[in-house]
């Protein structure tokens, strides 16, 4: 093959995209990886439940893990994808940031998703570090402090109930979200939450962390952990445009919809980690990678077995 023409192209250099590299060139497959070098978890210092690299920063583990997929054969390329059609033969042309372009039979989409962040000063400084989200990812190292959940979505509350596990001491903000039922009142009153209303104006920052989370009155609320609820919104420019149309999810927000081993709606893409799966963690995405991988790979057999057993029609 040329060097712009691949069995698979892959747009994502995460965790996801890296995997289903490296499963596709382990059979053989020529496959580019497309990367615009975005990654999502880059602020936060340490990746967590990653069974045997416990505690490795993110972009060590990505760079581990271009280093295994490399040593595979699979070319990576920092480059973002700006457009793709789908031809007449089936095969993919992508069309480069730089004006470039390739070619591939299959593509798997690993573009990930952006967390859109509420619009409160501190909030985007912080995030990673002291201002997080998921508590399977980095709840375990706010342990035993002082937690703040700032409530921006009807989540907020099981966010709350979430990160109860991890402290005795976490206060409610509620913020911009609407007013709490009854029932979930209950069952915060019952694990000794603090509930406070009103709108948050900023958080006070110390020593590179969060000291308090301020309210429009002044009020300061000291927290030494404030917890939020991102807007997930996946980086779905090229499935659209090859023709794909996104899901609802039932949490709010839209993603790529696939089936059990990422197959989309879209003859030929395959889509796997947060693109595809809004809450798949650093875990997940990899394992989605591999499926992805491994079905990529099954279909081109298909595809090229078809082919061989016409053309040994065609010459009999």
């Amino acid at each position: 093959m040329s060097s712009n023409t691949f069995d698979v192209a892959i747009v994502g250099g995460g965790p996801a995209g890296l995997s289903a590299a490296t499963t596709l060139a382990r059979s053989l497959r020529s496959v580019v990886v497309l990367d615009a070098g975005q990654p999502r978890n880059a602020p936060a210092g340490h990746a967590h439940n990653v069974l045997g690299q416990e505690g490795t920063p993110p972009l060590e583990l990505l760079e581990k893990g271009r280093a295994e997929a490399r040593g595979y054969g699979v070319e990576i390329r920092t480059a973002e994808v700006v457009d793709g059609t789908r031809s007449d033969s089936g095969r993919f042309d992508l069309t480069l940031g730089d004006d470039s372009a390739i070619t591939a039979r299959r593509v798997v989409l690993a573009s990930g998703l952006v967390d859109e962040l509420p619009e409160v000063p501190g909030v985007q400084k912080l995030w990673g570090s002291s201002v997080l989200h998921c508590p399977y990812c980095h709840g375990y190292e706010v342990r035993g402090r002082r937690i703040g959940v700032l409530g921006t979505s009807p989540m907020s509350v099981h966010q709350t109930l979430m990160f109860r596990q991890l402290s005795d001491d976490v206060t409610l903000f509620t913020h911009t979200i609407p007013e709490i039922g009854a029932e979930e009142a209950e069952q915060l009153s019952a694990l000794g939450v603090r509930v406070v209303d009103g709108l948050v104006d900023h958080l006070a920052i110390e020593d590179g962390a969060v000291r308090a989370v301020v309210l429009g009155d002044g009020t300061e609320v000291e927290r030494e952990a404030v917890v939020v609820a991102p807007r997930f919104v996946v980086r779905s420019a090229l499935f659209t445009r090859l023709g794909g149309t996104l899901a609802d999810h039932p949490m709010g927000g839209q993603y790529v919809a696939t089936g059990p081993m990422g197959m989309t709606d879209v003859p030929g893409v395959w889509a796997a980690g947060n693109v595809a799966d809004l809450a798949a963690t650093v875990a997940v995405s990899m394992g989605a990678g591999v499926n992805a991988g491994a079905a990529v790979n099954a279909d081109l057999i298909a595809e090229d077995t078809r082919a061989a057993v016409e053309s040994r029609r065609v010459r009999a």
